[in-house]
C-alpha cells in the first residue's frame, strides 16, 4: 500500500509517517518511481508507535527499544528493559516537579483568596 493508504488506514498523517521513516522507527519499499509502499504488518506498527507515544516516549526511546521487537533477544530485551526503567525515571521525576508546582500553585491561590476576603471585609 501507498503511504496515503497507510496514513487513512492508521490515522496518522503522511507527514508523521515520514517522520517515522526519518527516525528509522518505519521501514518501506520504494517503487521504481521512488514512491513509498508499505505492508500490512506496517498498520500494527504504526499503532505500536503511536502506544508508545502517547506513553510519554521520545522517537529516540522508542527507536531504542524496537529492536526488541524486530529481533527478539535477550540482549535485545535486556536493553530494552534497562532503557524503559530510565524512562519510567524520568517520568517520575517529572511527575514529581509538576506536582511540586501543582502545590506552589495551591499555596499562590489560598494567599490571594485570603487577602481578597481580608478587602472584602475591610471595605464591609
Amino acid at each position: 500500500m501507498r503511504i496515503g493508504d497507510l496514513a487513512a488506514r492508521t490515522g496518522v498523517s503522511v507527514r508523521s509517517l515520514r517522520y517515522y521513516e526519518e527516525q528509522g522507527l518505519l521501514t518501506s519499499s520504494r517503487s521504481p518511481s521512488g514512491q513509498r509502499h508499505y505492508t500490512e504488518d506496517d498498520i500494527e506498527r504504526v499503532h505500536f508507535i503511536q502506544r508508545l507515544y502517547a506513553a510519554g516516549l521520545s522517537s529516540r526511546t522508542i527507536a531504542s527499544v524496537l529492536p526488541c521487537v524486530d529481533a527478539p533477544s535477550e540482549e535485545n530485551s535486556d536493553a530494552a528493559l534497562e532503557r524503559l526503567a530510565q524512562e519510567r525515571d524520568r517520568l517520575s521525576a517529572h511527575i514529581d516537579e509538576l506536582v511540586r508546582t501543582r502545590d506552589a500553585l495551591d499555596r499562590l491561590t489560598a494567599i490571594a483568596r485570603e487577602h481578597r476576603e481580608r478587602m472584602r471585609a475591610t471595605a464591609a
